[in-house]
């Protein structure tokens, strides 16, 4: 019938597309073999150290290098095919965490290459976020996005919880072999699951000319030109405050009297009831509506957390956890505002500089917390960093309503292609 709306996207469809049944399952991989040796790597520092700070600075080992890598690296692939970038950094992780099982490795040198490996996951990121709009269009990359991004919060949960035990009953090393595996099993997932496509910046464009530098330098002025960009960019890096439970899970499960396992617990109660909720945050409301959501459950994901500095028991803790990163829901609407908005050939810069601002600022806050631990106790640590996220969330949410004033007609009449978005800087983006 004329005039009739399209039947919405569901599910089902998104996991029709081969490419992206291959491409997630990369990602499942990947993402729970680099949670579950990251927790081992840091409990095995608090072992042997019985430090927050180093604890929490071995974490950061894990965030840090996507300063290095969002920079100068990002950008790469806009110039390269986006397959082969991809395949690239997995081989070269791949060799790196093989290095860490070597017999008698001193933990300054695991640290080390923690931080080079990680070096290369800003590459890897920007072209699987690049590449996704290519192989899924309209409501189905929505969805495609909430499945990634669910995937990723249950790849945290299953590595967290598992690095935990791994510890408990075995070493570090298991958890090693397993991360080294999950990079082999997801480069042949890439190469073959997926087609090979040019470069995105075509042979003599500006963006394939310019220096790294230069290059970097468009991609700021890209990202932070436009007020309402630049809000949401902020906006999307509030996460550095609400995932402060991350940085110092370990002192935090020591002081409730919890080993191993209770840290893997918090750890994994952070992304748990996200994995949970994302895929009907995406599915029930419209796309207007998860825009006008965006700043109401940004104060929340960040002010529940005060509750921490009550000292409550584990249990309430793990819940506590649990709602906030529900909450935390906020950035899928974001992302997927983002994609759109941003020209192809400069979509992998866009992401690699989005993602190193949390990523940075993730370590950042982790050491601060870490520092913050040795005097005082976790638990005030984690309800301040929530207060100021929340006082943040609420500046931001202010300007945003500014910017774009809830339920606004331009948004709502119809969903513009990219193309027509690049064009016209319509202000709405996330991280």
């Amino acid at each position: 019938m004329r005039g009739a709306l399209p039947p919405r996207a569901t599910f089902r469809d998104v996991f029709a597309v081969s490419e992206f049944r291959n491409l997630w399952l990369s990602e499942v991989l990947s993402v729970a073999g680099d949670r579950l040796a990251l927790v081992a790597l840091t409990l095995f520092v608090y072992d042997r150290t019985g430090s927050p700070l180093y604890t929490a600075l071995t974490y950061a080992a894990g965030y840090v290098p996507w300063v290095i890598g969002g920079f100068f690296l990002a950008g790469i692939a806009d110039r390269r095919p986006r397959r082969g970038v991809m395949v690239t950094c997995d081989v070269v992780r791949t060799f790196l965490v093989a290095a860490m099982i070597i017999p008698g490795m001193p933990l300054i040198a695991l640290v080390g290459l923690l931080f080079a490996t990680t070096m290369f996951a800003p590459p890897f990121e920007s072209a699987r976020a690049s590449i996704t709009p290519d192989i899924l269009h309209g409501e189905q990359y929505v969805l495609g996005t909430a499945i990634i991004q669910t995937t990723f919060l249950a790849g945290q949960v299953v590595g967290a919880a598992g690095g935990g035990v791994a510890v408990a009953f075995f070493h570090v090393k298991p958890s090693l072999v397993i991360d080294a595996a999950t990079f082999v099993l997801s480069a042949l997932l890439i190469q073959f699951g997926t087609k090979s496509r040019p470069a995105a910046a075509k042979p003599g464009s500006a963006a394939a000319r310019q220096s790294p530098l230069a290059n970097m330098a468009a991609g700021f002025r890209l990202v932070f030109g436009n007020t309402g960009l630049r809000t949401l960019v902020l906006m999307g890096w509030l996460v550095v405050w609400y995932t402060v439970p991350e940085g110092i899970a370990a002192p935090y499960a020591h002081v409730l009297h919890g080993g191993s396992i209770a840290t893997g617990a918090v750890l994994a109660s952070t992304a748990l009831a996200t994995a949970i909720v994302t895929p009907l945050f995406s599915r029930v409301l419209t796309p207007r509506r998860r825009i006008d959501w965006m700043g109401p459950l940004a104060i929340l994901t960040n002010g529940t957390l005060v509750l921490i500095a009550f000292h409550p028991n584990l249990i309430i803790s793990l819940t506590i956890f649990s709602v906030s990163s529900a909450f935390g829901t906020y950035q899928i609407a974001a992302n997927t505002a983002f994609v759109v908005r941003v020209p192809n050939e400069r979509r992998a810069q866009a992401f690699g500089i989005a993602n190193m601002g949390v990523i940075v600022g993730q370590g950042i806050t982790f050491v601060g917390a870490g520092a913050a631990a040795e005097r005082f106790s976790p638990a005030l640590v984690i309800g301040v960093a929530g207060a100021i996220g929340m006082l943040l969330a609420i500046v931001l949410t202010a300007q945003w309503r500014h910017v774009s004033p809830p339920g606004g007609r331009h948004a709502a009449r119809r969903r513009p292609s990219p193309t027509a978005t690049a064009r016209s800087k319509v202000p709405l983006r996330g991280p």
